[in-house]
């Protein structure tokens, strides 16, 4: 179990990037979604040992994060948004020297491993490449498997499915789920089908702190019959926004869309549409101020 309480952390830039974030998190996935700039990386790298916070505290399993991070390192995995790699290594030597310092001592044990994070990550073939010759999906790829290594039991992936092309992005879905049935996994992404398809356990993150936390379900249910779509021209988008709770726009077969949300019908040409979990993230980080009538 991971708890977290009453977390803060404001940067010399004078900058909060935490907001008394307490969180307690049992096995499973747990997704976090927020947009860029929202301060998911500070509490990733907080949760990582990166960094300190400024109060609160941490623990996992018996250990104190803050007094302890050895500990928490011996299980830890975790793949950051950006990380470098050393590229005239291939990624078998790479992951083999990781493994080693791991503790996986025995030789033959050790490439069985590796290979087999390799085989999971659809890079085996590509072992014997230096790594600075990956493409960005293969790069990231290769820093999912270094993530696995040593049999984490708290997995912290951010943003882990950028670069990935949509092949990939199920195979990553599906190992995570494989991993999240014996570790605490922490999915940090701005991407809402990544936390719809994977996640039991979610919250909506934004300005440093937790708007709301539950399944992704009964939080998307919450909005039943209170979100309309119309189509519209780009340039009545201004006076829409000015008169309605506009969830988001977009395009559809070329033609532009609006969401909005209301408690009745708005009427206008407005249509009733089935809501999902984007439009109940979208209401979340554009409405704060008016969630208490929705929740």
């Amino acid at each position: 179990m991971l708890t977290i309480k009453n977390l803060n952390k404001t940067y010399p830039n004078g900058t909060q990037a935490l907001h008394n974030v307490t969180l307690t998190l049992e096995k499973g996935m747990f997704g976090l979604l927020g947009p860029n700039g929202a301060g998911k990386s500070s509490l990733m790298r907080t949760i990582a040992t990166l960094q300190l916070a400024d109060s609160g505290t941490i623990e996992f399993n018996g250990i104190d994060v803050f007094k302890q991070p050895e500990e928490l390192r011996k299980v830890l995995g975790y793949l950051p948004q950006d990380f470098g790699v050393y590229p005239k290594v291939s990624a078998e030597m790479m992951l083999d020297h990781i493994a080693k310092v791991k503790g996986i001592t025995n030789k033959s044990e050790r490439k069985g491993y590796v290979a087999d994070l390799l085989n999971k990550v659809n890079l085996y073939k590509f072992r014997n490449r230096n790594l600075g010759d990956y493409s960005g999906g293969m790069r990231q790829r290769f820093g999912i498997a270094q993530a696995l290594l040593g049999n984490p039991k708290l997995i912290i992936v951010d943003e882990p499915t950028a670069g990935l092309d949509p092949l990939e992005r199920n195979r990553f879905h599906n190992l995570l789920s494989e991993l999240g049935e014996n570790a605490v996994v922490i999915l940090s992404t701005h991407i809402v089908d990544d936390v719809t398809n994977l996640c039991q356990n979610m919250a909506v993150f934004n300005e440093g702190q937790i708007l709301m936390q539950g399944n992704p379900q009964d939080l998307s249910d919450r909005l039943n019959d209170k979100v309309f779509r119309k189509r519209i021209e780009k340039t009545e988008l201004e006076a829409v926004e000015n008169k309605f709770t506009v969830l988001s726009n977009y395009l559809r077969g070329g033609e532009f869309y609006v969401n909005v949300y209301s408690d009745a019908n708005p009427g206008e040409g407005f249509e009733l549409v089935n809501n999902d979990l984007e439009d109940f993230y979208f209401y979340c980080i554009n409405k704060k101020e008016e969630q208490e009538a929705v929740l």
